[in-house]
C-alpha cells in the first residue's frame, strides 16, 4: 500500500485569534460531556472554565525539558481526601526536583480549594503541578523568569474496586530512588511499564529493584496479606512514598483489634515471599484498594478477591466518604 507523503498537503493558517478559538470549540463542544470542568494557571493568574482555552504555553520547561512534579487529591462528596498529605508531598518534590513555587503552601492549597469549588463537581480528581515555568527552549531553566503552578479538575467517575485483576513483572528498567521518591513528570518508564502489562492482557506491572525486593507498580504502591495474615508493605526509601497507602497503615490496626490482622508492617519483600502471599493488592488514590489475583500467570493465594483485601478497602472508602475532617477538606461552594 502506499503512503502519502503529504506533498499535497496545504497547511491552514490561523488569521486571528477568534479564529483559532472558533476551532478550538469545534472540539470542545457544549454538546459533548465536558472531561475538565476547571483549570487554574499561575500563567493566566486565574480559574478557566472554558476547556478550549486551558492550555500551558509551549516554551514551559515543564513540557519541553521535564522540569515539574505534579500530585493529586481526590474529590469525593464536596470533600478534598488527603489534600494536606499530598500538598506536603508536593513541596517536597518540588525542593528534590530544584522547582520552586510561586506561592507559599497556604495560598496553593487555598487555589486548589477555589478550583474545586468553582467546578462544582462533588466527585473527580484533581492534579496539579509545579513547574520551572516558561521562558525559552534553553536545557537550564535560569532563564525562566517565574515557576509556574498548574491545576485541573478531572470530572472522573470512580468506585469502590471488588473484581481482582491480574499483574506481570516488568521488563522496563524502574527510576532510581533519586527520581522515584519524587512525584515528577518523567512518566516515561511508568508508561512503558503500563503499556507492557495491557499488551500481555494484565492491568499492570510490578517492578522489582535490582535487590530482588518488589518496589511499586507503574502509579500505585502494593501490598500483600501473608499466609501469617499480616500486611506488609515495601520501605519507601526506593519508592514514592503514596499517601493513600500511608493512610491504609493507619486505618489498619483495626482490623488487628478486631483479631483479622496479626500485623502491619513495612518491610523488604522478596519476589518469592511477595507470590507466596495470600492475598495482594494495589493501593492508590482512585481505587483505593485493587485486589490482585494472578502474577505471572500463576494465582496469587486462592486465585480469587481476599476478604482481608476487602476489609481493608472497605476501612480506606469508608475514610474517603465520611472520615474525620482532618483527612477530608471541604470544599467551600457557592450557592
Amino acid at each position: 500500500m502506499e503512503v502519502d507523503s503529504g506533498s499535497d498537503l496545504e497547511v491552514h493558517v490561523f488569521q486571528s485569534s477568534s479564529e483559532l478559538l472558533a476551532k478550538l470549540h469545534e472540539k470542545w463542544s457544549p454538546v459533548k460531556k465536558q472531561p475538565y470542568p476547571a483549570m487554574y494557571s499561575s500563567i493566566f493568574g486565574g480559574i478557566i472554565l472554558d476547556p478550549a482555552m486551558m492550555m500551558i504555553p509551549i516554551d514551559d520547561h515543564m513540557v519541553h525539558r521535564g522540569h515539574g512534579v505534579f500530585d493529586t487529591a481526590i474529590l469525593l462528596n464536596g470533600h478534598l481526601y488527603e489534600l494536606d498529605n499530598h500538598l506536603d508531598r508536593f513541596l517536597r518534590s518540588a525542593s528534590k526536583a530544584e522547582v520552586s513555587s510561586p506561592f507559599p503552601q497556604s495560598t496553593l492549597r487555598s487555589i486548589l480549594l477555589q478550583l474545586a469549588a468553582a467546578s462544582k463537581h462533588k466527585k473527580g480528581t484533581l492534579r496539579y503541578w509545579l513547574s520551572a515555568g516558561p521562558g525559552n527552549f534553553l536545557l537550564s531553566s535560569a532563564g525562566c523568569p517565574t515557576p509556574a503552578f498548574y491545576a485541573v479538575v478531572i470530572n472522573e467517575d470512580f468506585s469502590q474496586c471488588k473484581e481482582g485483576v491480574k499483574v506481570i513483572t516488568s521488563t522496563i528498567p524502574m527510576k532510581s530512588p533519586q527520581f522515584a521518591t519524587m512525584k515528577n513528570v518523567n512518566y516515561l518508564p511508568n508508561v512503558l511499564s503500563k503499556m507492557e502489562a495491557e499488551e500481555k492482557g494484565a492491568f499492570a506491572s510490578i517492578w522489582v529493584d535490582e535487590e530482588g525486593y518488589i518496589a511499586e507498580g507503574p502509579n500505585v504502591n502494593v501490598a500483600f496479606i501473608t499466609s501469617e495474615k499480616e500486611l506488609v508493605v515495601p520501605f519507601f526509601d526506593k519508592i514514592l512514598s503514596g499517601c493513600t497507602v500511608k493512610r491504609l497503615i493507619e486505618l489498619a490496626p483495626k482490623l488487628v483489634e478486631k483479631g483479622l490482622l496479626k500485623g502491619v508492617k513495612l518491610a523488604n519483600i522478596a519476589v518469592e515471599e511477595a507470590k507466596g502471599a495470600t492475598e495482594m493488592m494495589f493501593v492508590g488514590s482512585t481505587l483505593p484498594v485493587l485486589p490482585i489475583i494472578t502474577w505471572d500467570e500463576q494465582p496469587i493465594g486462592d486465585g480469587i478477591v481476599g476478604e482481608l483485601t476487602m476489609k481493608l478497602s472497605d476501612l480506606l472508602w469508608d475514610d474517603m466518604e465520611a472520615g474525620p475532617e482532618t483527612h477530608r477538606t471541604p470544599v467551600p461552594y457557592k450557592d
